[in-house]
Formats: structure tokens, C-alpha cells, sequence
């Protein structure tokens, strides 16, 4: 039985538009790529340096409002646990948990390998009111190693510890992050020593539970004047002592031992009373 000729005729017709769809398609995508080249290499000149670093998913840019005229608070956290190392076929950010055996052939004690600690800390950093109206400059990360990270006052540091070693560990690697659909690096690894990128005009505190000097942060907070930045230092170890050599001061806000957690709540609690955030 012979095809109706109508019938042939309309398939290919159908073969010819999508053909074209293809083509259509094809010559889109082509100009996209330029365009994209073409502003990439803009804001490469623009900036003056090579945009290059890694793309990690999920992590996108929080909106917020600084406002320079007011004084700001930046978080120095000292002597965090973030080291890499080769375990088994694959490099992972060692931890206690994971890794107890792995340290103890290798003659390292886990108590000091506590990457959850610096997790915790960040994320009472960044979910405080101070940071939501603006008014965190920065947080710098200093590991035991020596390196010195930068973590912008607007990243979204991921909830669970699992994807916030990933993503340490991709940042120790690769020696940045950028934000999702843009160049913006939100972290980045930056060179010692962390006073280069402090504010001229402001005051330096640390935090130790064996400082002779007990206070009340409320009050402390209230002594500083309403023109000055302040910058806290917390360790973000579970043993030892912060020691640094670019403090103004040293003081304790318990008698008892804290986390570095909550006394930065307790930090950032003060200062939201002392600039009147809601």
C-alpha cells in the first residue's frame, strides 16, 4: 500500500523546521558565549588582575546594606583546626570523629583537630543582627598552620559540617571561592600578617577564660567610643590560649570556660544593644 502523499510531505516539513530550530538554537548559544567572553574580559580589565577561581555551588551572595559612616566590628578567629591532609586515595579536612585513627598512627592527638569549632563560630558570626544590618566589616580566619583566610561579611557558610569541609577543603586547595553566577571571591586565602587589613582607628580585644581582667561585655562595649571599629579575637581551638602581639586588650566576659560560639553571640548580643539593631 503506497503512503498518502500528504503524509510524506508533512514529515519532512517536520524534519526541515527542526533542522532550523537546531541551527536557531545553535547560532543563540554562540552569540550568549561571546557576550559572556566579552564581559569577562571587561571586568578582567576593569579589575586589572585574572579572574580565576573555583565555582562551588550553593553558596549564594545574602543581600545587605553597609552603611561606612557607622563603626563596624570585624572577627579575627585565631588557631582554627583546618588542615588537609592524603587519607586513604582521596585529601579530606581532618576532624576527630572521622579521622581519630588516621591521627594516631600519624602520632597527632585528635582533641586538636577540630574544624567544627571555626563551622560554629562562623555561623554565630554570620546569622547575628550586627552582620545583617551591615555593620560586619570582615572575618579572618588564622589557621594553625599559619594561613590566613578572608570570608566576606555577606557569604553563606553551608549548615551541615559535612558541606562546610567540602568547602574548605575546595577553598585550601584552590585558594578561593567565588559566588554563584558571579566573580566575586567570597573566600579567599590572603597573606599574613592580618593587622595590614584592619581599620587604622580601631580597637583590638582578645578573649582568653585565664585574662585577670573580668568584665561585662555590655558595659565593656559602652566604654568604646561610638566613632571607633572594633576587632574581636576568639580562639577557635578547644585547648590553649590566644597569644598575639596586635591586641590593645585582653579580657574575659566569664568566669567560667565558653565556646567560642557563644561568646561571640555574646559579642555581637552587646553591640546590637549598644547601636540599637532590632
Amino acid at each position: 500500500m503506497v503512503r498518502p502523499l500528504g503524509v510524506k510531505k508533512s514529515k519532512k516539513n517536520r524534519k526541515k523546521k527542526e533542522k532550523y530550530d537546531r541551527e536557531e538554537d545553535f547560532q543563540e548559544e554562540t552569540v550568549a558565549e561571546e557576550k559572556y567572553d566579552e564581559i569577562l574580559e571587561a571586568n578582567k580589565a576593569e579589575k586589572g588582575e585574572e579572574v580565576e577561581a573555583a565555582e562551588l555551588s550553593g553558596i549564594p551572595v545574602a543581600p545587605s546594606d553597609p552603611n561606612t559612616r557607622k563603626p563596624g566590628v570585624i572577627f579575627i578567629l585565631e588557631n582554627a583546626s583546618l588542615e588537609v591532609a592524603k587519607v586513604g586515595k582521596n585529601y579530606q579536612l581532618l576532624n576527630a570523629d572521622d579521622h581519630a585513627n588516621f591521627l594516631k598512627r600519624n602520632q597527632k592527638n585528635p582533641a586538636d583537630y577540630r574544624p567544627d569549632i571555626c563551622h560554629q563560630a562562623l555561623l554565630s558570626i554570620l546569622d547575628s543582627t550586627i552582620a545583617k544590618a551591615g555593620r560586619l566589616r570582615a572575618v579572618y580566619v588564622k589557621t594553625q598552620q599559619g594561613n590566613l583566610i578572608e570570608v566576606k561579611p555577606h557569604v553563606r557558610i553551608p549548615r551541615t559540617f559535612k558541606r562546610f569541609s567540602g568547602l574548605m577543603l575546595q577553598l585550601l586547595q584552590k585558594l578561593s571561592i567565588t559566588a554563584v553566577g558571579k566573580r566575586e571571591k567570597l573566600l579567599r586565602m590572603i597573606k599574613n600578617p592580618v593587622t595590614q587589613y584592619l581599620p587604622p582607628n580601631s580597637r583590638k580585644i582578645g578573649f582568653s577564660f585565664s585574662s585577670e581582667k573580668l568584665v561585662k561585655i555590655r558595659n565593656y562595649v559602652d566604654t568604646v567610643g561610638s566613632n571607633t571599629d572594633l576587632v574581636f579575637v576568639v580562639g577557635a581551638m578547644a585547648h590553649g590560649k590566644v597569644e598575639t602581639d596586635y591586641t590593645d586588650d585582653f579580657i574575659a566576659i566569664s568566669s567560667y570556660p565558653l565556646s567560642a560560639a557563644f561568646c561571640i553571640t555574646s559579642i555581637c548580643l552587646a553591640l546590637a544593644d549598644k547601636w540599637d539593631i532590632l
